[in-house]
C-alpha cells in the first residue's frame, strides 16, 4: 500500500476543498442541490482520486485515477468561474481558489507525466 498522505499535491487538494466548502456556505440554498452539489463532487473527486491510488498497485492504475481527479479540477475550476459569472462568488474569491486549482492541475500533470515514462 502506498501513503497517499505523503504527497503534496493529496495535501494541496484537501487545503483546496477546505477553502472550497468555506466558500460554499454563502452560496444560496436553493443552489443546494444543483451547483453547490455538483462544486462539491467535483472538489472531493480530487484528492478521493489520488488516495484511490493508494490502494492499487500499478502504474497504470495510478494515471488513470490521475486523470480522474485532473478532469475534476478542470470541472471544478468551470463550476467556479460559473459561480462568479451569476455573482455568487467575487473576482478575489474566483481569483484565490482559481491559483490553487490551477496548482493542482500543473503537479497532477507532472505526476501523470513522470509516472508515464517509468
Amino acid at each position: 500500500m502506498h501513503n497517499f498522505k505523503e504527497l503534496s499535491v493529496w495535501k494541496k487538494a484537501r487545503e483546496l476543498t477546505k477553502k472550497v466548502y468555506i466558500l460554499l456556505q454563502n452560496l444560496p440554498d436553493h443552489e443546494k442541490y444543483s451547483l453547490i452539489l455538483q462544486i462539491q463532487k467535483s472538489c472531493i473527486s480530487i484528492p478521493s482520486n489520488i488516495a484511490e491510488w493508494s490502494w492499487r498497485w500499478g502504474t497504470k492504475e495510478f494515471i488513470h485515477f490521475l486523470n480522474i481527479a485532473y478532469w475534476s479540477a478542470f470541472e471544478l475550476e468551470t463550476q467556479i468561474i460559473l459561480s462568479h459569472d451569476i455573482w455568487y462568488i467575487n473576482q478575489i474569491e474566483m481569483e484565490t481558489i482559481t491559483e490553487s486549482i490551477h496548482e493542482i492541475q500543473k503537479m497532477i500533470y507532472w505526476l501523470i507525466q513522470h509516472n508515464k515514462k517509468t
